[in-house]
């Protein structure tokens, strides 16, 4: 990540595992986001609550996330090559992000984040139900795209 400083930002030992997750850091450890992917337990309600507002006034995930590091429940992936992560939290950004998606999607002919597609690959839903979904969205590009997969 070419800003880290903006975000919060992961530190990690010379093992590679995560030691600190630290919030808008003026030096960053390294140049790891903490994007804003999470997965919690039935805890994180609980733990929220136990939340500080930090020096910024405002109630820090990265506080909630170090709960779970320093219980060492914690894991921390990182996103290897291939992979991209938009942040959209400025109207700049989400613009920049929209832009990505749709230059994407159309220079591939894929959706981004096609739930139906998922589910009909993974053999969640049948032919039938990608059909229906396909009906739905008749009239637009995503429906010719669900319409697609059935060939």
């Amino acid at each position: 990540m070419a800003d880290p400083e903006r975000y919060g930002v992961v530190d990690f030992d010379a093992d590679g595992k995560a030691r600190e997750i630290i919030e808008k850091p003026p030096v960053p450890p390294s140049n790891y986001a903490v994007t804003g992917l999470y997965f919690l337990d039935g805890s994180a309600p609980e733990r929220a609550r136990a939340v500080q507002p930090s020096p910024r006034g405002e109630l820090e995930i990265t506080d909630l996330l170090q709960s779970y590091l320093n219980e060492g429940s914690l894991r921390v992936e990182t996103m290897g090559r291939g992979y991209a992560w938009l942040d959209t939290g400025t109207h700049g950004s989400l613009l920049d992000a929209g832009n990505f998606v749709r230059t994407l999607e159309k220079r591939q002919g894929l959706q981004t984040g096609c739930l139906e597609e998922i589910a009909y690959e993974q053999g969640w839903i049948d032919t039938a139900a990608l059909e229906a979904r396909a009906e739905l969205f008749k009239k637009n590009s995503y429906g010719a795209y669900l319409k697609g997969l059935l060939k």
